[in-house]
Parts: structure tokens; C-alpha cells; sequence
């Protein structure tokens, strides 16, 4: 495959093996930067891997070193709107989408590019939080993967003590008003970065100080890969996507879905919901967990990845 290069960038004394990244182009024009780790032993497969909101490649380069170990190859996306891919509003720190369908015209590309570039079969799902919402909607419109591995997926959103259809409405007279590409409150504000202006004590994601730590070198050396909150648009075209997807009969494929005992940012009760109307689906849950299972303590990282090579060789072997 000829493809464009893209930059790809390490911290310093980072012993990981960079990706290779490159440019694709969404069927509307967006520019999206993919990134590939070969494997480095044997040959078993390929991994999609689909980030959560605010995300960007370099985040998962420890996560792709220990897939590659294992046999798979990697192949992984900055979604419209974030990382290097192309910004959709003037205020570039907003993470914004025009319809949430449009991250399907990203599936897209990656799907693709790695049959452009005849990566290993078979292929399987690795996603995080919004990952796991533009997966599994993806999973229903025939993304070729045997299996797929779910870490907090964002199947309904923790909105605390606000109503599911007070939210919504917010969002949609936003829009109405012509606010709608404005910050949704309580959405991390327009202008921070989470990891930059959260204490590591009440933050939401981790309990593991040198996973907190790195997310920190990260943003304060690539500002531009960061992302501030969500426009009332995002809100609202998440919620509503989560709603449809709720509806939905679950893919006819093996799955694994973990969820940490404090998670706050996504929705633990459409979680369960979704694994107990999905049969061969298993749920991990790991109570010292919080939002982000693949950057916690190595113990926790090591069982929930363990757990996903289990599936994916298995689902390999059917």
C-alpha cells in the first residue's frame, strides 16, 4: 500500500517500538492518520484498534508492544476530530462530530487499509469507550473481525444525577440556538486537558501512578494531540447513538467486555445490560478498576489483555 507518511512521536528514552503511520482520506474529505505495528512473532492475526474520545495513537503504543509480543499485528486510528486527524471546528481544542455516523466513514478507511495492505486474518476488535460505541455500530453493518475485546465501552454515558432525556434536550436546543457546536458543561471545558488540570487522586481514569504520569509527559509534550470536552452536538449525538444502539440484537460473535468497579464516565448499568443480552459475550469486572482498564495497574492491564488474546485465539481456532 502507498500511502502518505505521518509523524508519529515518542517520549524521550521511550524503549516501544514506533508505529507506522500514514495518512488516509475519509469519503467526505476528512484526513485521518492510521497507525500499524507489525507483529513481531509468528503471525496470528490483526488487531483493529479503536480509541475512546480525546485519544490518539502514541496512547497505545505500550498496549500494541505487548500484541505485537504475542503475534498480532496492530492496526490503530485517531478518529475525526482528534489526535493529528483533521480538527472539525475553528476552536480545534472542542471534540465535535456532524453525526456520529460519520465515524463509520472512518471504520472505513481502516478497513481499507488493511486489506490494501493484506493484513494478517484473522482480524479482531480491540476498542475503548467511544471505540466500543462506533464498534459495536459497526459490528451491525458487517466489520469483518472473528471477535472483539470492549474495555468500558461507552454503550450509555454516566451523566451523575442529570436525567437521560434532560440531556438530551439541552443538546438539541443548543443546536436550536445555534450553540451547538459550543462546550457542553460538565464535558472537561473547551480549553484543558483533562489529564493537565484533574488531580491524580480524584481523576476518573486510573489508580496507577506511572500510567497518570506518562498521560501527563504526553500532554504537556504534544499539546496538539490533546483534546479539551465535548460541543453539545458530541453530547448530543452520543446520547442518541447509544439509545439506537441499546435497541439493537447483539452480534452473532464471541466478545469480551470489561468493566472496572469504579467506573464514572460511562454507563455501567447499559454495560451489563448489553453482556446479559448478548450470549457469547463474558464480562470481566475488576472492582480496583476505573475508566481505562488498558492504562491501570500492570497486574489488572496484564489479566484484561490476557483475557483478550484468550478470545482472540480461540475465536482463530473455530
Amino acid at each position: 500500500m502507498q500511502a502518505q507518511a505521518a509523524p508519529f512521536r515518542q517520549l524521550p528514552g521511550d524503549p516501544s517500538r514506533p508505529a507506522q503511520a500514514f495518512w488516509v482520506q475519509a469519503d467526505d474529505g476528512v484526513r485521518l492518520r492510521l497507525a500499524h505495528w507489525a507483529a513481531t512473532a509468528g503471525s496470528r492475526g490483526s488487531i483493529l484498534l479503536f480509541p475512546g474520545r480525546t485519544e490518539y495513537v502514541e496512547k497505545y503504543a505500550g498496549v500494541a508492544q505487548s500484541l505485537t509480543a504475542s503475534g498480532y499485528d496492530v492496526l490503530a486510528i485517531d478518529w475525526r476530530g482528534q489526535g493529528l486527524s483533521d480538527r472539525l471546528l475553528p476552536d480545534a481544542r472542542l471534540g465535535h462530530v456532524g453525526q456520529f455516523a460519520d465515524y463509520q466513514r472512518d471504520v472505513a478507511q481502516v478497513v481499507r487499509a488493511a486489506t490494501a495492505m493484506d493484513l494478517p486474518r484473522p482480524w479482531h476488535l480491540l476498542a475503548h469507550s467511544m471505540g466500543g460505541c462506533i464498534g459495536l455500530a459497526a459490528l451491525h453493518q458487517g466489520l469483518p473481525v472473528a471477535s472483539a475485546a470492549f474495555s468500558a465501552p461507552m454503550w450509555g454515558i454516566n451523566l451523575r444525577q442529570m436525567p437521560h432525556g434532560v440531556a438530551v434536550g439541552m443538546a438539541y436546543l443548543a443546536g436550536r440556538l445555534g450553540r451547538g457546536a459550543r462546550p457542553a458543561p460538565g464535558s472537561g471545558g473547551a480549553l484543558g486537558t483533562y489529564v493537565l488540570d484533574e488531580s491524580f487522586s480524584a481523576n476518573l481514569l486510573t489508580t496507577d501512578a506511572d500510567a497518570w504520569c506518562r498521560m501527563l509527559r504526553e500532554a504537556a509534550a504534544w499539546p496538539d494531540l490533546t483534546l479539551g470536552g465535548a460541543s453539545f452536538d458530541w453530547v448530543g449525538k452520543a446520547l442518541n447513538e447509544c439509545l439506537r444502539l441499546s435497541r439493537l440484537e447483539s452480534p452473532d460473535i464471541p466478545a469480551l467486555v470489561s468493566l472496572g468497579g469504579q467506573e464514572k464516565v460511562v454507563s455501567a448499568t447499559a454495560i451489563r445490560d448489553r453482556v446479559a443480552r448478548w450470549p457469547r459475550a463474558t464480562l470481566l469486572e475488576i472492582p480496583e478498576v476505573r475508566h481505562e482498564i488498558m492504562m491501570c495497574a500492570p497486574g489488572h492491564r496484564a489479566a484484561f489483555l490476557s483475557a483478550a488474546l484468550a478470545l482472540f485465539g480461540g475465536a482463530a481456532g473455530r
